[in-house]
């Protein structure tokens, strides 16, 4: 009997642990993500203001399930998430839960790349992605 209690919780965890694979979330037709501040191959000092701009849809809060709104997640130095996989919340994948448009960003010296992608509610890019072109900027 132990050891099927044992399977049981195993198991429990297992599911609990997998990430929910969505994307399923649809974004508007024609939504556009772009950077307002800093211009693609700025040369900036840090801190420095990375303010985002965002049409065609709304900003709601993360854990908030709006049609046609997300909230903004900013990609540094990294590859951009695959679209059926939550956004990781690490030092190159920045999460803007609260619903912000704008943040200070303080990067080391060096040419560094900056995107921005759109999740729902649950940190999952929509379907289609919402993303912006991933820039460069040169921090002295």
């Amino acid at each position: 009997m132990r050891s099927y209690h044992h399977i049981l919780a195993v198991i429990g965890i297992v599911f609990c642990a997998v990430p929910a694979l969505a994307g399923d979330t649809p974004s508007p037709a024609g939504a556009n993500l772009y950077f307002i501040t800093p211009a693609d191959g700025a040369t900036v000092k840090s801190p420095f203001a990375v303010k985002f701009g965002l049409t065609g849809m709304g900003v709601a809060p993360a854990g908030v399930d709006w049609p046609k709104t997300g909230h903004h997640h900013l990609i540094v130095d990294a590859p951009e998430p695959g679209p059926n996989s939550s956004i990781p919340s690490d030092a190159n994948h920045l999460h803007f839960g609260g619903g912000q448009t704008e943040t200070m960003l303080t990067l080391p010296p060096g040419k560094h790349t900056l995107e921005l992608i759109m999740g729902d509610q649950g940190h999952v890019p929509h379907n289609p992605v919402v993303k912006s072109q991933v820039i460069t900027v040169t921090v002295q």
